[in-house]
C-alpha cells in the first residue's frame, strides 16, 4: 500500500472524528496540497451579534433601555360623561367613604368627578377626577359591594312587568318589587316613575282601588305633613309627591302613602288622572 494513500485515508478519518466537512478536490495537484479539504467549524459568535445565512454575524437588536420605554397611563375606568350601572356602582361605593352625598344617578358628572378626586388626593393619588385602575382597586378595597337598594338609592330603577289587572283601562299600575308606578292607557306604558311605599308598621295596601279624590296642595291632618299632588285611593293612602324621598331616597319610607321624588313627572300625572282611574298596588 502506497504511503500517500495511507496519509489521505488518516487524514479523512482525522477530518470526520474533529467534525470537519470533508470535500473532494479531484485529487493532489503540482504544489502538494492534501487532497481533502477541513472546513473548521465556526468559533461561537460573540456576545451581542446574531449568525446570518452565509456564516458571519452581525450585531444583534439590543432591548431598548429602561429609560427609553415611555410610561403608560393608568387604564381609565370610568370618567366623565360615562353611564350605566358600573358608574352607578362607583357612586355607590364612594356614598360608603362620604365622599359623595348624591345619587346614585349612574351618569358620571361633574359632582362624581369632585367625588374622586377628593378621595385621590386623601390618598396620595394623582387628583385628575378620573376613576383609573388603581384609584378603582382603592375604593373596592375600602367598601362593600352595593346592593340593589344602594344602586338605586335615588330610584331610576327598570320597571317590573305590569300586573295582568293593569292591562285594561287607565290604571295607576304600582309594583312593590321594582319599586315603581307605571302609568297606562290600554295597555300602553305612558310614563314610569320610581315609588316609595309605607314603613314596617304603616304599610300600602295591596289590591285594586279607585282614584276617588284629588288634592294639589293638600296636607296631611293626621301627621301635618305636606302631601302635594295627592291622589288618593284608599282612605288616607294616596300616590303623592315627597319633599323626604327627593331628599332621602329609600333611607326613610311613608306613613302607607305612595310617594314620589319626581317633582315634574308627578305633576305631569296628576293634570292627567282623572277620579275613578283604577289603581293596582301588587308584589
Amino acid at each position: 500500500m502506497k504511503v500517500s494513500g495511507y496519509s489521505g485515508v488518516l487524514a479523512a478519518v482525522l477530518a470526520v472524528l474533529c467534525g470537519c466537512t470533508v470535500q473532494p478536490t479531484g485529487g493532489g495537484d503540482a504544489k502538494g496540497h492534501s487532497p481533502v479539504r477541513i472546513d473548521l467549524p465556526h468559533s461561537p459568535a460573540p456576545a451581542g451579534t446574531a449568525p446570518t445565512a452565509s456564516g458571519t454575524t452581525t450585531p444583534a437588536a439590543r432591548a431598548p433601555s429602561p429609560s427609553a420605554v415611555e410610561t403608560v397611563p393608568p387604564h381609565i375606568v370610568y370618567t366623565r360623561g360615562d353611564t350605566g350601572t358600573g358608574v352607578r356602582e362607583l357612586q355607590a361605593r364612594l356614598r360608603q367613604v362620604a365622599w359623595l352625598f348624591e345619587g346614585p344617578t349612574g351618569t358620571y358628572d361633574d359632582l362624581t368627578a369632585q367625588a374622586v378626586a377628593g378621595f385621590q388626593g386623601r390618598r396620595g393619588l394623582p387628583r385628575t377626577g378620573e376613576t383609573d385602575a388603581v384609584t378603582w382597586q382603592r375604593l373596592v378595597r375600602m367598601t362593600h359591594r352595593p346592593g340593589k337598594w344602594e344602586l338605586y338609592l335615588m330610584g331610576g330603577q327598570p320597571a317590573a312587568a305590569p300586573d295582568p289587572r293593569c292591562l285594561t283601562g287607565r290604571v295607576l299600575c304600582i309594583s312593590k318589587t321594582s319599586r315603581t308606578l307605571r302609568w297606562m292607557i290600554d295597555g300602553r306604558t305612558v310614563s314610569t316613575m320610581s315609588v316609595r311605599f309605607g314603613a314596617q308598621y304603616t304599610p300600602t295596601r295591596e289590591g285594586v282601588f279607585h282614584v276617588y279624590w284629588k288634592s294639589r296642595h293638600h296636607v296631611s291632618t293626621l301627621y301635618h305633613s305636606s302631601m302635594p299632588y295627592a291622589m288618593f285611593f284608599s282612605g288616607g293612602q294616596a300616590v303623592h309627591y315627597s319633599y323626604d324621598f327627593a331628599a332621602r331616597g329609600y333611607a326613610g319610607g311613608s306613613h302607607g302613602c305612595v310617594n314620589v321624588r319626581d317633582e315634574t313627572a308627578i305633576a305631569d300625572l296628576f293634570a292627567q288622572v282623572r277620579n275613578g282611574d283604577k289603581v293596582v298596588v301588587s308584589w
